[in-house]
């Protein structure tokens, strides 16, 4: 039979359909790997054993199990996102302990694939942060359990990079899957607005939230990105010279960079550079306001997320966060500012084809009771070693995280790849070629207490 877990899901689903293993076998052995390490790790809220293993057995016996592109793949799922017969809580005592009536389509797509839902993956209350704690856990980075795995889809990230599933599905509405990514050592696409279906919370963040997968190779984020797209993710032909500039420049005025980060961004454009690319420095047009929009837009989603639901019971740094974000709510929603930044943004990604960036500024908080600190110590925490995710959700366009390099303590790098509206093939094929031309471990060495 041998072990199945740390497997990649491509790996996985080739094995199943050829029926070199069962799908029941493939979901227990992940189970066994999830006992032993989670404990460790927090990544789950919620492990679905006897229904995983049920599920499994389901998609054995399905007649075009020869078909399937997921075939018996074990997948982890965002704990804002429903599953049918699980509550979704995220990561908030306010929140209803209800199961869902149905899969959230997204999950629907993946199941269809023949993938198998082992658990949901615990968030940062109302995913607001870009730490990973709360009621149900603190989840913590595989590599460096000192550390938060991040946030918001923190739980999916640790899950992933600890072996636990090869692949999860989470969101990002600020940086969500590339942060956690980055920390822990995955490659992550936020797909451009309207390439994956969203439905998240009340509103999608007035639609800068979007969701897709979190995986240890380029092939397994494209297999999963390709069931979950609406019309899937072409290979482009090969891309050939690709016109790349290179920013080691904060978005946000005032933030600095650590040298772990820009030491990555230059041996990546180094390494582009070798493969014939175009490669230079650049600076996009960041406005000195892009600070005071992000931070309208990120308290706003929270706002009206929170709506509706016992504010006694949610943390005092959610219950500020939606108050500050009550007096922007209407002037978010018209959308103009965002359209400001396109409109700013766009001649830019005229003149280039990708732009590179550090991934973060600085390594990850430490991991603790983040959710018991006060809304300006989160908010300086989050802003001082992320921004340069929230650009992105604001335009709506493409971004990755792909990892490159490691940090003095030994865990992972990571860099920015970010694209025009459609250029998520584009991102993918260069993001491959990161991976064949510099490999990175696909999963940390993390063993059981």
């Amino acid at each position: 039979m041998g072990d199945w877990a740390g497997r990649t899901a491509a790996e996985i689903a080739a094995a199943v359909r050829e029926k070199r293993v069962t799908p029941r076998e493939v979901v227990a052995g992940h189970l066994a790997r999830i006992e032993r390490l989670d404990g460790r790790i927090e990544a789950f809220r919620k492990v679905r054993a006897e229904a995983a293993l049920a599920e499994a057995d389901e998609v054995a016996s399905r007649a075009d199990l020869a078909e399937l592109p997921l075939a018996g793949v074990p997948v982890a799922v965002k704990d804002n996102l429903a599953v049918r017969g699980e509550s979704h809580r995220d990561g908030s005592a306010a929140t209803p302990d209800t199961p869902a009536a149905e899969d959230h389509v997204t999950v629907a797509r993946l199941r269809a694939a023949g993938a198998v839902v082992v658990g949901l993956t615990n968030v940062p209350e109302l995913c607001v942060f870009g730490t990973t704690e709360g009621p149900y856990g603190t989840a913590r980075n595989p590599w460096d359990t000192s550390r938060t795995a991040g946030g918001s889809s923190g739980g999916g990230a640790a899950a992933v990079a600890a072996g636990l599933v090869p692949v999860a599905l989470g969101n990002d509405g600020m940086g969500s899957l590339r942060i956690p990514a980055a920390n822990c050592g995955l490659v992550t696409l936020k797909p451009g607005h309207g390439v994956v279906p969203a439905g998240i919370g009340n509103g999608d963040w007035f639609g800068m939230a979007e969701n897709g997968p979190l995986a240890t190779t380029v092939e397994d984020l494209r297999l999963m990105l390709d069931v979950l797209a609406d019309d899937g993710v072409p290979r482009t032909e090969e891309p050939g010279t690709l016109r790349i500039a290179v920013s080691l420049r904060s978005p946000l005025a005032g933030v600095g960079v650590s040298r772990p980060y820009t030491s990555a961004v230059r041996e990546a454009a180094g390494v582009l550079a070798r493969a014939g690319h175009y490669v230079r420095r650049a600076e996009p047009p960041y406005p000195l306001s892009l600070g005071a929009t992000a931070l309208r837009h990120w308290t706003a989603g929270t706002a009206v997320d929170a709506e509706g639901l016992d504010r006694t019971r949610l943390a005092r740094r959610t219950r500020v966060h939606a108050a500050v974000g009550r007096r922007f709510v209407r002037s978010v929603r018209t959308g103009d500012s965002r359209e400001r930044l396109r409109a700013r943004l766009t001649p830019f990604f005229t003149e280039y084809d990708v732009l590179l960036t550090p991934a973060l500024a600085r390594r990850s908080p430490a991991a603790g009771p983040w959710h018991e600190r006060g809304w300006l110590h989160n908010v300086l925490a989050n802003t001082a070693y992320s921004p340069f995710t929230p650009p992105w959700n604001l335009t709506g366009w493409p971004a990755m995280s792909v990892p490159s390099g490691v940090l003095p303590s030994g865990a992972p790098c990571a860099v920015q790849l970010v694209g025009r509206p459609g250029a998520e093939a584009v991102l993918l094929e260069l993001a491959e070629e990161l991976e064949r031309l510099r490999p990175w471990r696909r999963t940390a060495p993390v063993t059981g207490s």
